[in-house]
């Protein structure tokens, strides 16, 4: 679209739409201002034709709803002087209006989109540090904030990837500001509710596949199938692919054109589309050493972050960005320089004390890859505080547990984001996946768990406090209490 105009914006689904001109999109009628064009939906939650008056009062210049009847494709009422045009699954066609409306950014810088149980968030911003040590304008969208490196808003999301509105207007402001990538977390409930539908990737990156999110989506196979989508249905030139993910695997044998990236050097017998492999990788108290082959040459990385599954988010980015044509000599130059991500294995020590990491590790395959990173780097007790949200998939507390008990020499359980649940019957739940219950403490309020932990460990041991890793909140029944992991930490180890 040239203009922002109704006419045109509508054009492929509505050609008798009125002539009006528009200043802003929005799903919010708090926020609706005169002359924006308000999009009213029907969410999981809230209803946005609700509002549509409200809007209305503020001076909207036009409304675009969902149809309340399924069967009716278009209908075009006035209400108040103001044109509420009806579209029958609006829901699914946002993408592309709010592409249209703010003139289609995605096509216009690298786009890359990185789906996955785990390691999003650390890809996407390896992804995006990386070209900006290359001198490149890059930004993230995710988890732990959104923006430009150097100016990130480190407001944390209320989604990992938000609506089909503000992707669109993010992108074209990031477009603006100059960028000429942007990396971004796609998470299986975006893919499943069309956020994304109708972006151009220019990548897309499969991290891993492990049990998260059953409460929305019942099982592994809708799960696995959400997932898939990005690679599948929607708009994508290269696909990188963990070829050490059981499902990665499968997924190549479908995808003969993307490429594979392993740690262990096992790619699929006669694979004949390009590949990145580590020949060797030393873990050692500042971080790792990486010497890989691939279809591009062979080198040797210096990393500061810890842990295989950092190994694995590196590779995957690296292997994005060699698919994109980014040099390997310059990547290579600038490995030393990334730095971890806040709340993703971050590591707090001080002289005569024990070392903290902190990490976002929620479900059971995360905590169990936090742990063995942990214990490399571990020279003493490995301790374990973790907790398991409330109102979540209950499956995975006992798994949870069961890893704790394994993995770690002592477990402290503790609360997470009870919501409405009863935080004993949490506790509990992940209690009867222990061997030995009576093994572990239990302390429910989070920042006595943390404080026990640091106050009985000894200066050699290491404590994994797991579970909310950038997270600035706490949330007990209906209240959002400011707690943080990374202020409790530092403030105690600086007490102590």
């Amino acid at each position: 679209m040239n203009d922002r105009n109704l006419r045109e914006l509508l054009a492929p689904w509505v050609p008798e739409a009125p002539d009006q001109v528009l200043r802003e999109m929005t799903l919010d009628s708090r926020t609706a201002a005169t002359g924006d064009v308000f999009i009213a939906v029907a969410g999981h939650k809230t209803d946005g034709r609700r509002y549509i008056l409200q809007a209305i009062s503020q001076g909207v210049a036009a409304v675009v709803a969902q149809s309340e009847d399924d069967t009716e494709e278009v209908k075009i009422s006035i209400l108040h002087g103001v044109p509420v045009i009806y579209l029958r699954r609006l829901n699914e066609l946002l993408s592309v209006l709010a592409g249209r409306f703010y003139g289609e950014p995605s096509r216009t810088l690298h786009l890359i989109g990185v789906t996955g149980t785990n390691g999003k968030t650390t890809t996407t911003h390896l992804l995006a540090q990386w070209t900006h040590l290359l001198g490149k304008v890059s930004a993230v969208m995710g988890t732990v904030g959104k923006g430009i490196i150097g100016q990130i808003n480190n407001t944390a999301a209320t989604n990992t990837t938000g609506s089909p509105v503000e992707i669109q207007q993010l992108l074209a402001s990031l477009k603006n500001q100059g960028a000429s990538l942007a990396a971004i977390e796609v998470s299986s409930h975006g893919l499943v509710q069309h956020r994304v539908s109708h972006l151009h990737f220019a990548a897309a990156v499969f991290t891993n596949l492990s049990i998260d999110h059953l409460d929305y989506h019942c099982d592994m196979v809708q799960y696995e199938a959400a997932k898939w989508r990005l690679f599948n249905e929607l708009d994508v030139v290269q696909r990188i692919i963990n070829a050490d993910d059981a499902t990665g695997r499968r997924w190549l044998e479908q995808l003969p054109q993307a490429v594979a990236v392993s740690i262990s050097g096992d790619l699929p017998t006669l694979w004949k589309g390009n590949w990145l492999c580590a020949d060797k990788v030393h873990y050692h108290a500042h971080g790792t050493e990486i010497s890989f082959r691939s279809s591009w040459g062979t080198g040797l990385l210096y990393s500061q972050l810890v842990g295989e599954f950092n190994v694995n988010n590196l590779l995957l980015a690296l292997a994005t960005l060699l698919a994109l044509d980014y040099p390997l000599p310059a990547l290579l130059a600038t490995t030393s320089n990334l730095q971890s991500v806040c709340g993703r294995m971050e590591i707090f020590h001080v002289d005569r004390q024990p070392t903290v990491l902190v990490d976002y590790a929620h479900t059971p395959d995360a905590l169990e890859k936090a742990l063995k990173a942990a214990r490399l780097h571990c020279h003493g007790k490995l301790w374990c505080v973790f907790g398991c949200g409330g109102d979540r998939d209950k499956v995975k507390r006992p798994l949870m547990g069961a890893i704790a008990e394994k993995y770690a020499d002592q477990v402290i359980i503790t609360d997470d984001n009870p919501r409405n649940e009863v935080s004993q019957d949490i506790i509990n739940d992940i209690l009867s996946g222990l061997l030995d219950a009576d093994g572990a403490q239990t302390i429910s309020g989070r920042t006595e768990a943390v404080t026990s932990a640091i106050m009985q460990a000894a200066p050699t041991d290491l404590i994994l406090v797991a579970g909310k890793g950038h997270e600035n909140y706490q949330i007990i029944g209906q209240q959002r209490l400011h707690y943080s992991d990374r202020t409790t930490v530092a403030c105690l180890l600086g007490e102590k």
